[in-house]
């Protein structure tokens, strides 16, 4: 775990997250600066800094927990489509750099564009996640 990487210091509980799922491996998270509802990160409680260092074993745990969060978002929600995003390095979009998978559920086809971004979403959190009890 690295010292000044925020998501090693949410796995060490120095940050405050909004914790979907979690594993002895991996944990599933809701961005905070999300795309749709229930726009979430799962990502490897180890650091390793993109898809081309993270070992395999690492990474099919972080894709398992990724299909468990989207069944979860199937049954409880009724979410049937989901874009998975993976950025790797500055050029790809890559902001916090340690390895991580968007899951972004799609309940309305968005005309290409810019991302719009929608952190006011932030404020439905607590119901959201009450939601997939």
């Amino acid at each position: 775990l690295m010292d000044d990487c925020v998501f090693c210091k949410i796995v060490r509980g120095e940050l405050p997250s909004w914790k979907v799922w979690e594993n002895e491996q991996a944990i599933a998270i809701l961005d905070l600066d999300p795309i749709t509802a229930y726009h979430t990160l799962v990502l490897p409680k180890s650091h390793y800094e993109n898809i081309f260092v993270v070992p395999q074993d690492i990474l099919k745990e972080v894709i398992a927990t990724t299909q468990q969060v989207c069944l979860l978002y199937r049954e409880k929600l009724g979410i049937q489509n989901i874009h998975l995003l993976n950025n790797n390095g500055r050029l790809a979009l890559q902001s916090v750099f340690h390895m991580h998978i968007h899951i972004i559920p799609v309940t309305k086809r968005v005309f290409p564009g810019p991302i719009q971004k929608h952190p006011e979403m932030m404020s439905e959190y607590p119901e959201m996640l009450a939601r997939l009890k």
